[in-house]
């Protein structure tokens, strides 16, 4: 079985409910609204966040069990998500799509990140935002959460080499207090990037 499927297969909410601290903030600073990808979304917490906030989400993960509680998280807060079973391995970037693309812990092997992310570049509308927290190459001795290969933690580079021309709003590595479900608990290490595509090429 897919271990992320294993992983949410119970009732527990394993990260939450409740949305990351980053996106929340990022929401209130830049007002973001439109047609919204959050992708590597697992249990749907950030996705349901920001359908209440007005987006059209859709929400993107190889986990069936993770869309399933995606769906029922946003049947019991009143919005309407779209959750789409895909492997990013597969994904196909469709260029100018989204208003805004979130990655919260979305964390993959040093190939298919840099895949991904030349991906997001493509698919982001002119002025429209990637907003992402992940857990940086300093998180292993941390244990608060996050894989524990080198391979799938994230490099400042990653993101200023890959939006070397975008406008970059926000720029962070360093330490932060998380408290999402029993996975990501006390102070971690991350990465925190929000950048702009630019309007005109």
């Amino acid at each position: 079985m897919n271990p992320w499927n294993e992983r949410f297969q119970g009732e527990e909410y394993v990260y939450g409910t409740e949305p990351n601290a980053f996106v929340v903030d990022m929401q209130s600073r830049l007002s973001l609204t439109g047609q919204t990808l959050a992708i590597a979304e697992g249990e749907g917490r950030n996705a349901v966040y920001l359908a209440e906030q007005g987006h059209d989400v859709t929400v993107w993960d190889y986990a069936e069990a993770g869309l399933n509680k995606a769906n029922k998280l946003a049947k019991e807060k009143g919005v309407k998500i779209a959750a789409r079973l895909q492997d990013l391995e597969d994904a196909a970037w469709t260029p100018d799509q989204w208003d805004q693309i979130v990655c919260i812990f979305g964390h993959f092997p040093k190939a298919l990140r840099l895949r991904t992310l030349r991906g997001v570049k493509e698919a982001v509308k002119p002025g429209g935002y990637f907003i992402t927290e992940v857990y940086s190459m300093n998180q292993i001795p941390y244990q608060s959460g996050g894989p524990q290969e080198m391979d799938m933690l994230y490099e400042p580079e990653d993101f200023l080499r890959s939006f070397a021309d975008w406008r970059i709003i926000h720029f962070f590595m360093g330490e932060v207090h998380r408290s999402e479900g029993a996975l990501h608990q006390g102070l971690s290490h991350v990465i925190q990037f929000a950048g702009q595509k630019p309007a005109f090429t």
